[in-house]
């Protein structure tokens, strides 16, 4: 059997002539909330060239860009999608995710609304922090429904997702799986294969309360007669009462001690119970196998994102249909740069630290010479007022 070659569709490390191969959207500048890509390799990074990406960089923008690849199908073939996100900021809301989209896009007018396959990455804001994978099936977009928690810390971490043809999935971080499964049970994309009968309803004699009351007891004698309330015993009329002026004098109510409650019968076990009823199911008319549901002809990739605060970090994009391509890199340079990346990082917190400290010091050495001065001030005062004295007693 002959198996067709792997394919790098698109592979994206943003070198110097990037510009040339993305092309901004313009739905945003009328308004002013377009927000422009810096082309850099942050504060930290492992290799000043290899690490360059494009990163946001004005704060509350919108950020739309796209680049096209020639245009594939990934039917028979599993669809690979790989990139590295770096929040070099703390990320309290905003996207950071990636599209995957076809053909007819018209770039300039790349939006929100503008159709794609395949949306997948961390979005964060306030308590809510999720690895989004949307699939879009007949013109509707689909969330998955499983969580996968992202990366919040400020290193660059590696997100890829799978959509293999045997309609399963895989969401991996720094190529550790986090989330696997099957495209029909996660998503909400086909009908339920059964649904209850609608001929069907719980018989009206059917009993699922499990207790009752116990049909055997009585309410004890005098029950009821106990009051909830009682006249405070300890109370005493004040002695300027005037029962004339005042009114008779009643004393105040106070909890009765002695008062349980309304009665109630004891509950036992409902001889009738037959267990709760379960609704008969039919297999659903309107269920239908797509042996295609995640098949799609690509063509683009694109963000299109909000972010309040500005510092995140896009590179090393990559779209195959052979994970190996992904593992390849994974497994090669990324641990590379993560290692230097956190050295790089690590020492520039050592020498922040270092410098904080020493301006600490420097701060309460200038306080404790002011204070000495002050003292030295007051030294002088008392030895003026001596010397005035001395004058008064001659």
């Amino acid at each position: 059997m002959a198996f067709a070659a792997a394919t790098v569709h698109f592979q994206e490390d943003f070198d110097d002539a990037w510009e040339s191969r993305w092309v901004y959207s313009t739905v945003d500048d009328a308004s002013g909330n377009a927000g422009k890509f810096a082309h850099t390799a942050g504060k930290y990074f492992n290799d000043a060239e290899k690490d360059k990406g494009i990163q946001t960089s004005q704060d509350a923008r919108f950020y739309k860009l796209s680049a096209k690849f020639p245009s594939f199908s990934n039917k028979g073939k599993p669809l690979v999608i790989q990139y590295a996100v770096k929040h070099e900021q703390t990320q309290d809301c905003g996207g950071a995710y990636i599209k995957v989209g076809p053909s007819g896009l018209d770039q300039e007018n790349f939006e929100g609304e503008s159709k794609y396959n395949v949306m997948f990455g961390p979005d964060v804001c306030g308590s809510t922090k999720r690895v989004h994978l949307i699939l879009n099936y007949q013109d509707k977009n689909h969330l998955i429904k499983r969580e996968v928690r992202p990366e919040t810390d400020v290193l660059t971490h590696l997100y890829t997702a799978v959509i293999y043809p045997n309609q399963t999935y895989e969401i991996r971080i720094d190529n550790e799986v986090k989330q696997s499964g099957s495209l029909v049970e996660d998503w909400d994309l086909l009908p339920p294969k059964q649904i209850p009968d609608p001929e069907q309803s719980k018989p009206a004699d059917w009993v699922d309360e499990e207790f009752m009351d116990d049909p055997e007891a009585k309410k004890p004698e005098g029950w009821d007669d106990i009051p909830k309330e009682i006249a405070d015993p300890e109370a005493k009329k004040p002695e300027d009462w005037d029962d004339e002026l005042d009114g008779e004098w009643e004393a105040p109510m106070i909890a009765n001690p002695e008062y349980v409650g309304a009665w109630t019968a004891p509950r036992v076990k409902n001889p009738a119970y037959k267990g709760p009823w379960v609704h008969p199911l039919i297999d659903n008319p309107e269920y239908k196998h797509d042996d295609e549901i995640a098949v799609y002809d690509n063509e683009y990739v694109g963000f299109e994102i909000w972010q309040v605060k500005t510092g995140t970090l896009f590179d090393h994009i990559l779209v195959a249909d052979d994970l190996a391509d992904a593992e390849a890199f994974a497994n090669g340079y990324f641990k590379e740069q993560q290692k230097g990346e956190k050295a790089a990082h690590d020492k520039q917190e050592e020498e922040r630290n270092k410098a904080e400290e020493e301006e600490r010091k420097k701060r309460d050495a200038e306080a404790q010479e002011e204070e000495a001065d002050e003292d030295d001030d007051d030294d002088d005062d008392d030895e003026d007022d001596h010397h005035g004295h001395d004058h008064e007693d001659l």
